[in-house]
């Protein structure tokens, strides 16, 4: 049987494809760099949760999260399991406790669902070493310090030219303003703006 690795978030940036993003995962003591497509309402998901961001409204995963502690549901780990034709099959495990006994269930899930909902339980991600010797690619470059892990901030979820400006009016404003309309921001779900004005608060502390 493939032994598993465990592996931790790297970053989430755009993809050639419209609306969708990349999302890098990385083995934890390695090098190797598995890339997984996703679609924009999961990576803004994993986002905002490494990013510390509170939406207005619960999304569907903290919907999902709270219905799960509810029923005192805890999600342990995340299993990227298979790869087939291009498509990632991950399993959330879950321990259920009940009356002072425990099972452990297993669902079948998106990759992308899985993560996003693993990371708020702070649940260790795995993948088959199968899967790492078919899908991933080496990088040795990558220096262990520049590595996120759930609870860091990760990259923003807009292209790196876009990063290195000053969006339009922000430099006229007080720190307290921006706080303000970072604030309004996360109220209107306006997730994009929220993550810039969030950087320009950064830049200046």
């Amino acid at each position: 049987m493939s032994a598993r690795v465990e592996m931790v978030i790297r970053n989430i940036v755009p993809a050639h494809s419209h609306g969708a993003y990349t999302l890098y995962l990385k083995e934890l003591n390695g090098n190797r760099i598995l890339p997984i497509i996703i679609g924009g309402f999961e990576a803004q998901a994993i986002s905002m949760e490494l990013e510390g961001m509170k939406p207005s409204r619960p999304l569907t995963h903290d919907l999902f999260t709270s219905a799960l502690k509810e029923f005192d549901i805890t999600v342990t780990e995340i299993n990227i399991e298979r790869l087939d034709e291009g498509i990632y099959f991950a399993g959330i495990t879950c321990l259920f406790v009940n009356d002072g006994t425990s099972k452990l269930v297993v669902l079948d899930a998106r990759t992308s669902d899985a993560i996003a909902l693993g990371i708020k339980f702070r649940a260790p991600i795995f993948c088959m070493e199968s899967i790492l010797l078919e899908a991933a690619y080496n990088d040795e470059h990558i220096d262990d310090d520049d590595i996120e892990l759930p609870g860091q901030q990760i990259d923003d979820l807009v292209e790196p030219t876009e990063k290195t400006s000053i969006p339009s009016g922000f430099a006229k404003l007080s720190l307290e303003e921006l706080e303000l309309m970072l604030d309004d921001a996360i109220n209107d779900e306006d997730y994009s703006k929220a993550a810039k004005i969030r950087d320009e608060i950064k830049r200046r502390q």
